[in-house]
């Protein structure tokens, strides 16, 4: 039986730790993995973000007006579609506007109170 030919050239492996070679890249990967992370200063940084002067019920009419729109967006592709789709894109359409049933349940409370 003949042993395949080892092509590789054999490697040299500095297992001292004294080696400056790849010295850096331990480094980053310990800092990375042990280091806490620094929280950023004012939160986190969004594209897109809320105005932290808006009121409840401000956010809550805003959010009813974008489930509004996002359930005719939905609605008018579902008519386009067939099957499956057309069932899956409806399905959409129903909890779109059950999530808006709830939003406008709070604001029509908030009136209330």
């Amino acid at each position: 039986m003949t042993q395949p030919a080892n092509d590789l050239p054999d490697l040299q492996i500095d297992t001292s730790l004294t080696s400056p070679k790849g010295c850096a890249a331990a480094q980053r990967a310990l800092d990375y993995y042990l280091k806490p992370t620094e929280p950023q200063p004012g939160g986190e940084e969004r594209f897109f973000d809320v105005n932290r002067n808006i009121s409840c019920e401000e956010a809550l009419v805003h959010a009813s007006d974008l489930l509004r729109c996002a359930a005719a967006t939905a609605h008018e592709s579902a008519n386009h579609l067939q099957g499956a789709s057309r069932d899956l894109a409806f399905s959409t359409v129903h909890m779109i506007d059950m999530a808006k049933a709830m939003v406008d349940r709070s604001l029509e409370r908030s009136h209330s109170a």
